[in-house]
């Protein structure tokens, strides 16, 4: 029987792993539980990648906060936010602004009840627990509400969130509300992975996830790509995670195709 510490909110089935708890503990946090290190475990065999896919889609998040950061942008929208590890948004965002705002955004009730922990002294970030399929109760939320200002950019962090998303929940939809609540020089960052190199692993990877709450949808380049509809691309448009805008040449690595994952940001004009 699994112990069940006093933060976790009752209710929550501690026998099923969770993305968000796996995607902490490849990372080396501590948030996560047997049935998660036990999944990953088996995720790792399939996808010995994994690691180095997280920390590149790690490292994207910090350059795109930084461009936009460096844009002017001082508040944060993160959907699909996850557990907190070394370099959440806040920690980022605010050593740069100090005065910058974030609101994290996550389904796991275990992902926000742990960055509620860490959140509460810090009166310019908040979490709170809701569905990306949810796109108004989003936008909506009284806490969203009270520390963003809709009228002012945003930055809109879809990092890894929308391959939780099947085709059938209409992605696009989904996109074109949150877009439509974005003013002018606001941006959005998406980072998704796909099959279009080494398919067989990516879908033998996909399979295992539907063993999670959050099973996962790969999708190719031009699919990608049209999430972006109704935004300017930030050059260098859609690319492999680490060779958008890399700190250094040599961060691109010979192979970037091997981490399966496109990014991109793009430009509410």
């Amino acid at each position: 029987m699994v112990t069940r510490p006093d933060w976790v909110p009752e209710g929550l089935d501690l026998d099923v792993p969770s993305v968000a708890r796996v995607y902490d503990y490849v990372l080396g946090g501590a948030h996560n539980f047997a049935v998660d290190r036990e999944f990953a475990r088996e995720f790792l065999a399939a996808m010995p990648d994994a690691k180095l896919i997280s920390q590149a889609n790690r490292a994207f998040l910090h350059r795109a906060l930084r461009f936009m950061i460096g844009e002017g942008v001082r508040q944060f929208l993160d959907i699909g936010s996850g557990l907190p590890t070394v370099g959440y948004v806040h920690e980022v965002a605010q050593a740069i602004a100090p005065e910058s705002r974030v609101v994290y955004v996550d389904v796991d009730p275990v992902a926000v009840a742990h960055s509620e922990l860490i959140l509460r002294t810090n009166k310019l970030a908040t979490a709170i627990q809701e569905d990306l399929r949810h796109p108004d109760a989003i936008l909506d939320h009284p806490e969203t509400r009270a520390l963003l200002d809709f009228s002012e950019p945003v930055g809109l962090i879809l990092t890894s969130i929308l391959p939780a998303i099947p085709d059938d929940d209409d992605p696009e939809a989904i996109l074109a509300t949150l877009r439509r609540a974005l003013c002018p020089g606001s941006y959005v960052v998406i980072s998704h992975v796909t099959a279009d190199t080494r398919p067989d692993e990516m879908d033998e990877a996909a399979r295992l996830t539907k063993k999670t709450t959050t099973p996962v949808t790969l999708r190719d380049r031009a699919h990608i790509t049209r999430f972006f509809a109704g935004l300017e691309l930030v050059d260098p448009g859609v690319v492999w995670m680490t060779q958008w805008r890399p700190d250094h040449p040599d961060d691109v690595g010979a192979h970037p195709e091997r981490l399966s994952n496109y990014a991109g940001v793009g430009r509410r004009a």
